[in-house]
């Protein structure tokens, strides 16, 4: 379908962000040009989120979820998300507002030209501590991946359908989408876009997660590069 984004919204225990997230991503299916779906994936959560996520389903036609039995990961929301996706074009953003879903118009001026567009946070509004836990793990990754992308944490991004739904996911490969991309011989983007602090409810990411866990994922990177196939068919008969 021309013009069609699916905004994949991964929850676990956001009981305290889910009115103000179903408000924002209302406000921008009604302001865009493109034909916009919401897909909530609630991570097993614990807390009255699929509450209020299934009062939003209702109120709203476009509005949908996934429910899982149990809590995996983001990863694996995200996964679960480009599984279902049926429009031409995803999109993912936290639930929790700290960036603006407005800003997807910045990343789909350039979607046409690239298989990829993610965000980069200016300004962000977090504490020193994780601001710079995020640019070490940042660093670490770009040396093992060579993407040339400065902020694969962004919870903002633009993908062609067909290219998600070819990326093999496992736990800590969302850190690793860009890097995916390219695996495809695909082309990737980043674009500046605004950041806010949290506001509600609490960072489901500490210290230890910030980077221990994105090194870790670096050696299953370079092993799934290692195996990873891709082809092109040239004819068929």
């Amino acid at each position: 379908m021309e013009k069609s984004l699916t905004i994949i919204v991964p929850v676990y225990n956001e009981e305290e962000n889910i009115e103000r997230i179903a408000s924002a991503l209302k406000n921008y299916q009604d302001s865009t040009d493109y034909l916009v779906k919401i897909l909530f994936v609630n991570d097993g959560s614990s807390d009255e989120s699929q509450t209020l996520i299934d009062k939003f389903c209702q109120e709203y036609p476009d509005f949908h979820y996934i429910e899982f039995a149990q809590n995996r990961g983001l990863s694996a929301a995200i996964m679960a998300g480009f599984d279902h996706v049926e429009t031409s074009l995803a999109g993912y953003i936290d639930a929790d507002l700290q960036t603006d879903p407005r800003d997807f118009d910045l990343l789909l001026e350039h979607i046409d030209d690239f298989d990829l567009v993610t965000g980069v946070r200016t300004g962000r509004k977090e504490s020193f501590v994780k601001n710079m836990s995020s640019t070490i793990a940042n660093k670490i990754r770009r040396a093992f991946t060579h993407d040339g992308m400065d902020d694969t944490g962004c919870p903002l991004k633009i993908i062609r359908s067909e290219v998600a739904k070819r990326i093999p996911m496992f736990n800590g490969l969302h850190r690793f989408l860009p890097a995916m991309v390219l695996l495809q011989n695909g082309k990737i983007k980043q674009v500046p876009v605004r950041h806010y602090p949290r506001i509600a409810g609490q960072a489901k990411f500490g210290l230890l997660n910030r980077l221990w866990g994105p090194l870790q994922d670096c050696f299953a990177y370079l092993w799934m590069k290692k195996k990873y196939i891709n082809y092109t068919v040239k004819k068929r008969g």
